[in-house]
């Protein structure tokens, strides 16, 4: 039989991609006050200090603190000056993602593969160098003013990257479990749903894995669509939203409306243990959607046999979802800034390789209540 129509395989998918991702490097986001918000990360979150850089370190206008918690990094950038490119962004997105790194063995090459493909560049490739070894790092834009930097630190030994110092800290709360970046949600304008799918699919060589249209995320009032775009290897992976057709204001719409333009929704952290993990994060203070107790009333006929009692997740809100490889449990802060807009989702897979569609109207039904409060919806 011709094997010229088959569908390819994953395996298939590997072989051919030209633009390999390791996974995330780090996320950095720009805030007004990088001081204040590593403290927020630490004490709410369980971030431990790692490397810092600024005046001290020779960077002049600018200071940022990176923080680091299993193989997740963040880096939180702030301005010195009103005048600065970062306190405009600051100033019209308030607290936000800036960039979404990924991990490649060549950010040359990287750039190369992506330009070639009709990217728009956001960093020339650049080697950065120190006693420790080098780091080169190259970039594209991406929707809104969101970038993804191409980060190459196989030669480099240390704590995080050429000018910056490591960041020791007498105050250092325990982690809680956070483990990695498990995916990254982008909201996007009315119709800029496919155009940056098709970006993702021509540009950085990722496939759709999964859609989900106004009748599958949608509630009495508000609705969204979104696809789930994956790199080959699937390691990276971002599915994004557009707003659709609604009686009252959707959550896409309302995120668009206070940062004043597409941008980073959330971030999604995985834990091995999210029962533990959201509860050390409750104690300390950080804030979570809540679903209707009726939401556990037949949650077992819905989603079959679980290992976890249900009485911890009823009492923490948790919410599960089952697909073809096994079920997932998660939970979604409000909006860590005062503008709504990005939150975080705690994630927990145990073979699932979804997204808790399943979840999707309890889910967005406990976000419009919040809109309600704020008087957004």
């Amino acid at each position: 039989m011709s094997s010229t129509n088959a569908i390819p395989t994953e395996m298939d998918m590997m072989k051919s991609d030209f633009l390999p991702l390791h996974g995330t490097d780090y996320i950095e986001l720009y805030v007004g006050n990088a001081k204040q918000a590593a403290h927020f990360y630490k004490t709410a979150f369980g971030f431990q200090s790692l490397a810092y850089a600024g005046p001290e370190t020779g960077m002049k206008d600018r200071v940022s603190y990176v923080l680091v918690q299993n193989k997740m990094r963040l880096v939180l950038t702030t301005p010195l000056r009103s005048n600065h490119p970062i306190a405009e962004h600051h100033k019209k997105h308030g607290d936000g993602v800036k960039v979404l790194a990924l991990m490649v063995e060549d950010a040359y090459d990287a750039y190369a593969q992506t330009m070639q493909r009709g990217a728009k560049s956001y960093l020339e490739p650049t080697t950065l160098k120190d006693e420790s070894g080098e780091v080169r790092l190259s970039g594209i834009c991406t929707y809104g003013e969101v970038a993804h930097v191409f980060v190459e630190r196989k030669n480099y030994q240390g704590v995080f990257m050429p000018g910056y110092r490591e960041w020791k800290s007498d105050y250092n709360p325990t982690p809680v479990g956070l483990e990695y970046v498990d995916h990254c949600v982008g909201n996007v304008g009315w119709d800029q749903m496919n155009p940056w799918v098709s970006f993702y699919e021509n540009v950085m060589g990722f496939r759709n894995i999964l859609s989900f249209d106004d009748k599958d995320i949608s509630t009495e009032y508000s609705a969204l669509m979104s696809k789930v775009m994956s790199s080959g290897n699937g390691y990276v992976k971002f599915p994004i939203n557009e707003p659709a057709e609604g009686k009252k204001k959707s959550q896409v719409e309302e995120y668009l409306d206070f940062y004043e333009g597409e941008g980073v929704q959330h971030i999604a952290v995985a834990t091995k243990d999210i029962i533990t993990t959201v509860k050390a994060m409750m104690a300390r203070g950080v804030e979570f959607l809540q679903v209707p107790s009726s939401y556990y009333d037949d949650l077992l006929d819905r989603v079959g046999p679980i290992e976890e009692d249900l009485a911890p997740l009823r009492e923490l809100g948790i919410l599960v979802d089952r697909d073809d490889e096994g079920y997932l449990l998660q939970l979604f802060t409000k909006p860590v800034e005062d503008r709504p807009t990005m939150f975080y989702e705690i994630i927990q897979r145990k073979g699932a390789k979804s997204f808790g569609k399943g979840n999707f109207k309890a889910l967005f039904e406990a976000i419009e209540r919040e809109q309600e409060n704020r008087g957004n919806l």
